[in-house]
């Protein structure tokens, strides 16, 4: 099988030599082999597994099954769970860190503890492996048949194979031309960045004549040679299977038998039902059938229990199917195909009711070994459809499983299964349920659809249920910008639920949605009824309980645990309260009284917990932000700081780690560490690039990134960036995080767009004015607009930057006073002015807002001029712009200071 593969060797030696020489020299490469079936692909990748071995590599090996790559992790499983599995505890503690919660149960090696999220699988993975590959360093991971890798497995590889270059770690690749549909794209990603890529081709004449005469004789005709090459277009696999047929039939390599050749090969090829019971007679093919239902990795006991065949029989099958070169030993004690293709041909010689019978059979015997359902779950998917209430069951309960090794398609697939089955009347909208939750983290649209099936559902979801459902899907469409939808469908199924604690549930997520809608007709009503409806909370007569906590939740249980207690409610609407004061400008303290009644003990209550399904992110992300506003950073970092931890600890690298990186990154913009600043919100930018665009983290991650940047003195790449990402008219239906109308505006001010951000900004401040949002931190649109049109209309100019600086004094934040009398001094003529941004100062030395605080001390020493006063403005303005990595005004300042 190695015949004319010596450069593809020769290949893979200098890329073992690279990554064991000394050290500090270590390369790490992606080699990829490439074939049609047949051409050695796995008998080369054997040969570079033995190579890698005798250079001293750790090597991890691991095999796509066409049969297993429906099993999430599967490749995986084979590449780490040997090596992680034979660490000593120091050593394990060293390579796992914080992530063996998530990378244990994909690994195998430990229970999962509840739902992960599969990006956060797959960043648990890359720490793993880099970790294992400093500890056992070189390493080499080779992966053969990878067309037929799991989606998570591939999806893993694919990302690993980027970090990879940068490691003393060697990865080999082995995969057909042809790809299934779903893995095509990241396939070929893969293939793109192959540092050496080879293309296996069919073998010449002579390699074929070479071939004959070492099977059937040096007195092979040189005619009969060439034929075999012609009927087998030079595969080594077809080759060597038709020789051995030859052999078989006793047939002469001469010229006159060429005649007989391509009969031959045919049934070395075809390999049909009537040829393998000839071959191999009833009771030996059962056993292969069995085996071929195993796939690979496959235990002779599971393989004999599945098609019913005691020791002594399953012995003599195992030695009958080693002799005809059909399956062989591992050093593990396990089967194997000899190749793939044998595989597939057994496999595919089974009748159906055979081949379904044995994947029942097989599914039921994987459990009973204690192989769990995470193994059982692909048989499931292969029997036939009986409305069997236990097979739905099973389903239901293998799609937790993958849930919770964070593999949420292949729990799509099971539950999808359970209601083909179908599942029984009252269960069906349960099923629905449960599959429209499995896509929360990954795939919104599926959420939507799912769950909206649920609900229509003529049998229907029990209370509690119901309730979850519809917050489920308002979740699902507000993160997919639809926070209108959201709150109007919380709002009519509020309306049309009995009084209860589900009820209100719905009454508060509605108010939440609605605070987080862009444009509301009504906002200040919205205001009113929310203080009344706070008001007659702790009056409501209801014998509260923790339905999906408690025992007695019986068929409502919740998953996740939500929280309907009295309490629970109260803290969201504390919560809810706060924010709308924030926004509404309104006195900061009593907007952070009721933040503080909110964390009881000063802490997050479970109810609103980082991870917590009950209400989501969106409540202690918008309490982090009125601390923030009201400059109480300190209490604002301890929330962020919280969430950043959970959701690394919970293996949640997606949506929600996003999230809490643009908050962290929006707290040091605020104050003033804008490099800090830069750094997370570029990677809440990453992560929102992955979910995909115009959600709302991506919009949020965009602005607040834009920001950041031309706080920085890089307004081109702001632009350049608010650009790439269309971050303008028109504007999402979710408010945005700042303000991103006034943000616009801003942009086209620094621009010089004056007459442009003049129109952008009293738009804005329009519809801000008509909901009651007079915040003048998250929309300073009031003093930016009194600059872009102090120009042409000094007065009104002056009159909006007072209106702004009497606003801001309303909220009595001192860092919102102090930059609206920074923006106003920009209107008036110098000795106004002084006085001004003296104030403006003496106000946000005082705050935590130190970019805010280099702005002013800059402007005054501008405004002072050359003397001593304006000269030491400028010396502490520099001093802290550097500090803020805000290069741009650092800049400003030595011109000024040059100039004087």
């Amino acid at each position: 099988m190695l015949h004319e593969r010596e450069a593809e060797i020769r290949s893979a030696g200098r890329a073992i030599e690279a990554l064991t020489g000394p050290v500090g020299t270590e390369v790490g490469e992606l080699l990829l082999y490439t074939g049609a079936a047949g051409l050695g692909k796995t008998a080369v990748l054997t040969e570079v597994r033995r190579a890698a071995r005798r250079a001293g590599c750790t090597v991890l090996f691991g095999r796509g099954g066409q049969r297993q790559c429906h099993e999430p992790f599967h490749v995986v499983r084979q590449l780490v769970r040997p090596v992680l599995a034979a660490l000593s505890d120091e050593e394990r503690a060293r390579v796992f860190g914080p992530w063996e919660d998530v990378v244990g149960p994909a690994a195998g090696l430990s229970a999962p503890r509840g739902q992960l999220d599969p990006q956060g699988v797959r960043d648990g993975l890359d720490f793993v492996l880099t970790r294992l590959v400093q500890l056992r360093s070189p390493v080499a991971v080779l992966v053969d048949d990878l067309h037929w890798a799991d989606p998570e497995s591939l999806g893993w590889l694919a990302g690993f194979a980027v970090r990879a270059r940068e490691l003393p770690a060697l990865l080999v690749l082995a995969c057909r031309d042809e790809f299934p549909d779903d893995a095509l794209a990241l396939q070929r990603g893969l293939a793109d960045r192959a540092d050496r890529r080879h293309e296996l081709r069919p073998l010449r004449p002579d390699s074929v004549a070479h071939l004959v005469r070492a099977a059937l004789g040096t007195q092979a005709e040189d005619a009969f040679c060439r034929h075999v090459w012609a009927v087998t277009a030079g595969n080594p696999y077809e080759t060597a299977a038709l020789l051995r047929e030859v052999a078989d039939q006793r047939l002469d390599p001469v010229e006159e038998s060429t005649g007989q050749l391509r009969e031959l090969a045919a049934t070395a090829r075809g390999m049909t039902l009537r040829h393998w019971l000839d071959r191999l007679g009833p009771t030996t093919l059962r056993f292969a059938w069995a085996a071929s239902v195993l796939d690979t990795d496959i235990r002779p006991d599971l393989a004999a229990t599945i098609c019913a065949q005691g020791p002594e029989t399953a012995a003599q099958s195992i030695r009958e199917l080693r002799r005809h070169r059909v399956l062989t030993g591992t050093q593990a004690g396990r089967l194997e195909f000899v190749h793939p293709l044998v595989a597939t041909s057994v496999y595919q010689s089974m009748p159906p009711a055979a081949r379904t019978g044995m994947h029942g059979v097989a599914a039921v015997e994987l459990e009973n070994a204690g192989l769990g359902l995470l193994a059982a779950s692909r048989h499931l998917l292969e029997i036939l459809p009986e409305g069997d209430g236990a097979i739905v069951d099973k389903l239901r309960r293998a799609a937790r499983e993958h849930l919770a090794i964070g593999a949420p398609e292949a729990a799509q697939r099971c539950l999808r299964r359970a209601i083909s089955e179908p599942p029984a009347d009252e269960d069906r909208a349960t099923v629905l349920y449960e599959l429209g939750c499995s896509a929360l983290l990954t795939d919104p649209a599926t959420t939507v659809n799912q769950l909206r099936l649920a609900l229509a559902d003529p049998y229907g979801l029990g209370p509690g249920l119901r309730v979850d459902a519809v917050f489920r899907l308002a979740q699902a469409l507000a993160h997919s910008n639809r926070v209108d939808e959201a709150a109007a469908l919380c709002a009519e199924e509020a309306a049309r639920t009995s009084p209860g604690p589900g009820r209100l549930r719905l009454e508060v997520a509605h108010f939440m949605f609605a605070a987080f809608q862009s444009e509301d007709a009504d906002g200040p009503g919205r205001s009113r009824r929310l203080a009344e409806f706070d008001r007659t909370l702790g009056t409501v007569g209801l014998a509260f309980t923790d339905l999906g906590a408690g025992a007695d939740a019986g068929a409502d249980a919740v998953p996740g645990g939500a929280v309907f207690e009295r309490d629970g409610l109260a803290h969201a609407v504390a919560v809810l309260r706060c924010w709308d004061l924030t926004l509404r400008g309104a006195d900061s303290a009593e907007a952070i009284a009721l933040g503080e009644s909110a964390l009881p003990g000063g802490r997050l209550p479970r109810s609103l917990g980082w991870t917590n399904t009950t209400w989501g992110f969106e409540l202690p992300g918008i309490l982090g932000i009125s601390y923030l506003y009201a400059d109480r950073a300190d209490r604002a970092e301890e929330l962020f700081g919280e969430a950043v931890r959970a959701y690394e600890v919970a293996g949640w690298s997606g949506g929600h780690l996003g999230f809490a990186y643009l908050l962290t990154g929006m707290l040091r913009f605020r104050c003033g560490d804008l490099a800090a600043a830069e750094d997370y919100l570029r990677r809440a930018l990453r992560i929102a690039r992955r979910i995909g665009p115009r959600t709302p983290l991506h919009w949020d991650a965009v602005g607040a990134l834009t920001e950041t940047l031309a706080a920085r003195g890089r307004l081109e790449e702001a632009l350049d960036l608010a650009r790439e990402h269309d971050f303008g008219p028109p504007y999402p239906t979710v408010m945005a995080l700042p303000d991103a109308p006034t943000l616009y505006g801003r942009l086209l001010l620094a621009r010089g767009d004056a007459a442009g951000a003049a129109v952008t900004l009293a738009a804005a401040g329009e519809a801000l004015d008509a909901r009651g949002w007079r915040n003048t931190v998250w929309a300073p649109w009031l003093g930016h607009l009194a600059r872009a049109v102090a120009a042409e209309q000094p007065d009104r100019a002056r009159e909006l930057a007072r209106e702004g600086v009497r606003r801001a004094r309303e909220s009595g934040t001192g860092s919102a006073v102090g930059s609206a009398l920074r923006l106003c001094a920009a209107v008036h003529e110098r000795p106004r002015a002084v006085e001004l941004l003296t104030e403006a100062v003496g106000l946000l030395e005082r705050s935590p807002a130190r970019y805010e605080e280099a702005l002013a001390l800059v402007d005054l020493g501008e405004v002072l001029g050359c003397g001593a006063g304006g000269r030491g403005a400028l010396t502490r303005g520099l001093e802290l712009a550097v500090g803020c990595h805000a290069d741009g005004l650092a800049e400003r300042a030595r011109g000024l200071l040059g100039a004087g």
